[in-house]
């Protein structure tokens, strides 16, 4: 497509493609384009004038050959991009916006003062009846206040004024709608499944096919702890569904043959394979919004009092108007009075300031759901660290295989990764990768696979029963035998590698040694929290006694426990909530979601297990922990800032009260600061 260079300094550049204008599709299709390349660090796509605003690091020539090499035709774009995207949404707002300014200041150039006159008691009509809807709630809101206004200003003839008081609400209405929708749009593109690879069922088997390549009508293998990718009928199988992202259901729900589920919606227990009835289950972007919008979980508890505080004052205020009429007997003061509200920007700015901090955080590769674990963040007085994948890389590696049934090393990783590549965790990747980089296939030998939480997978390989896990898992539970002849060979297993035990029919295989090295950030993470205010900061792991001992002392924590298993961690978490404590929870397993469900805060790791990631409260990506660092300074500063914005509001706002009963302000004088004042603090606040 071609293009032109309209302006350039070092690290920007602006260029035209030869169009009029670009539709929303195509100007979508730019930006996802442009933003597909790493050395593009910002850009703006401008349908009006088909236009790209482009940030770039690294060479210009990089970024002049992607722009002659762009073709809208040949570039795959999603469909869930086009669904989330907010360009629409935000033409038809500005385009509100303007055609209401040039419509109010047009009107008074070209309309006779009679014509406007009934115009404006016309439209005044429609605000009165508004306020007057209230009154059936038993609840004095501001809609009253303004309706008895509006009503005042038409009853002493005060019709400019009326007439101003609506066009300054009806612009307030409007940004306060297109602020709020764009925030709770973002945020839902931030919370959408993201999910790149399934199972598919195909000629009896399982085969690892990408997610946008499937269809209605196929068949998906969903196991447990898993995301269900799509809507669809259950074909066989039973598990229990934890619906609470859908449906607000807190309790898991059984789901058998024949029952329908939904794209969302996690595999607590048992495996299910289900026919795709819908392919859109990535994008349920109306649905999330939805949720969204109506959820309480968006309020944090300052933000709750504030709403409170904001409603309580409305009776105030009209008992304030009706005292300045009584006493001074002028309408004109007694609607400067009216005209002042604090439930307006108290319900405006709060708000939003909560949704604008979520989508800075989505900004920064941080997903939150709701407000309240922002609250939670900033008062966190215990964190408390899973180790594998967390504090250590969430891509561990395998060191090497050490046989203890003769077999070849070769072949023992490759019936292990036969059976990992099923249940998706940093430890199970590193096994599926290391037979992947050995060139070593593994075709589907086993039987169905049975995961236990915390512990491992059982399985059948060629006639055998395969188990691959924890020493707790093999030894303890299981009864596996180690041959005596390889009793010294066992002890001397070095201890700075994690062990992963595979057995067959009863008889230890191999031992699987991983290499977890310690996340370059984790030192200084655990150090900066501590001088944030963090009093106590604990590492809880499956593992062993001495690899727990040692990254411990490398991280710096306060305290950790070695060997734990699910329930002991989501023990820790109550204990420590229930003397009083408000607790942060990291993990990034399916062993993890148990306390990540029962902290105040749950954050689980991006590339982690997909159970994880849905009960979590917070997702950071996986490659910076100091996200965590960013998510607690993110989290004060919102805190200040309700605070402030609270403070601005009665103080600015009581003034302009002042003010109006002196007959200092005229009405449309109070009415235009009082929204100016509302506008200015929810544009801050965003």
């Amino acid at each position: 497509m071609k293009a032109v260079i309209k302006h350039e300094i070092p690290g920007r550049i602006r260029v035209h493609f030869f169009s009029q204008r670009f539709s929303y599709r195509e100007a979508d299709t730019l930006q996802y384009y442009l933003d597909s390349f790493p050395f593009v660090v910002k850009a703006v796509v401008y349908e009006r004038t088909a236009d790209a605003a482009i940030r770039y690091s690294g060479s210009r020539e990089d970024i002049i050959r992607i722009i002659r090499e762009y073709n809208p035709e040949k570039t795959d774009v999603p469909e869930n991009v086009f669904e989330s995207s907010s360009r629409e949404l935000n033409a038809k707002y500005y385009d509100s916006i303007v055609t209401s300014v040039v419509w109010h200041y047009g009107k008074k150039l070209l309309m006779p003062i009679p014509v406007r006159t009934a115009l404006t008691c016309l439209k005044s009509v429609c605000y009165m009846w508004r306020g007057l809807k209230t009154i059936p709630e038993k609840k004095l809101k501001v809609e009253l206040l303004d309706s008895i206004a509006i009503g005042a200003s038409i009853f002493v003839k005060d019709y400019p004024t009326a007439s101003s008081v609506m066009f300054l609400l009806g612009i307030g209405d409007t940004l306060e709608e297109w602020t709020h929708k764009k925030c709770a749009t973002d945020l839902a593109r931030q919370m959408s499944l993201n999910i790149s690879r399934v199972w598919k069922v195909a000629d009896n088997e399982e085969v690892l096919t990408d997610a946008n390549q499937i269809a209605v009508g196929d068949q998906v293998v969903i196991r447990m702890g898993n995301i269900i990718p799509f809507d669809g009928t259950i074909e066989k199988g039973d598990a229990m569904v934890n619906q609470a992202s859908m449906t607000g259901e807190s309790i898991p729900v059984r789901k058998e043959a024949g029952a329908s589920v939904f794209a969302g919606t996690v595999v607590e227990e048992g495996e299910i394979v289900i026919r795709v009835t819908a392919v859109g289950g990535n994008g349920r972007y109306d649905k999330i919004v939805r949720i969204i919008e109506e959820s309480e979980k968006l309020k944090s508890g300052l933000e709750s009092k504030t709403d409170g505080i904001a409603d309580g004052l409305v009776p105030y205020t009209l008992a304030g108007a009706a005292l300045t009429f009584l006493l001074s007997r002028n309408v004109t003061k007694a609607v400067s009075v009216l005209m002042v509200d604090y439930s307006c920007a108290l319900k405006l700015a709060i708000p939003l300031a909560v949704l604008s901090a979520i989508r800075e955080a989505g900004e920064n590769n941080v997903t939150v759901k709701g407000g309240k674990y922002l609250e939670a963040v900033s008062e966190a007085e215990v964190i408390v660290f899973d180790k594998t994948g967390t504090l250590t890389k969430a891509e561990p590696t395998v060191k090497e295989i050490i046989s203890f049934n003769g077999e070849s090393s070769e072949e023992l990783l490759r019936e292990a990764a036969c059976l990992e590549e099923h249940f998706p965790h940093s430890i199970a990747n590193a096994v599926v990768k290391a037979a992947a980089d050995r060139g070593l296939t593994h075709e589907e030998l086993h039987t169905k696979v049975e995961y236990v939480v915390a512990h491992g997978i059982s399985s059948e390989i060629n006639g055998s029963r395969a188990l691959i896990g924890s020493y707790h898992f093999i030894f303890e539970d299981e009864g596996v035998v180690l041959p005596e002849e390889k009793t010294e060979q066992f002890r001397e297993l070095p201890d700075e590698y994690s062990h992963l035990y595979y057995a067959k029919d009863g008889e230890l295989a191999a031992v699987i040694l991983i290499e977890d090295p310690l996340r370059e950030d984790a030192a200084s993470t655990v150090n900066t929290l501590r001088k944030q205010g963090i009093s106590q900061i604990v590492m809880m792991t499956g593992d062993s006694e001495q690899t727990a001992k040692k990254i411990a002392a490398l991280v710096g924590v306060d305290e950790y426990h070695a060997e734990v298993l699910p329930e002991d961690k989501a023990g820790f978490v109550n204990e420590k909530k229930a003397s009083g404590h408000k607790v942060i929870m990291i993990g990034d397993g399916i062993n993890d979601s148990p306390a990540l469900s029962a902290a105040d805060a749950g954050i689980a790791i991006s590339e982690g297990a997909e159970i994880a990631r849905q009960i979590a409260d917070i997702t950071i990506g996986a490659n910076d922990l100091q996200k965590i660092v960013m998510l607690r300074t993110l989290s004060d500063k919102l805190m200040q800032r309700i605070r402030m914005n609270y403070r601005v509001i009665v103080g600015f706002n009581s003034g302009l009260i002042v003010l109006g009963l002196l007959g200092v302000l005229s009405p449309s004088a109070s009415a235009l600061l009082h929204n100016a004042s509302t506008i200015a603090l929810g544009l801050n606040s965003t």
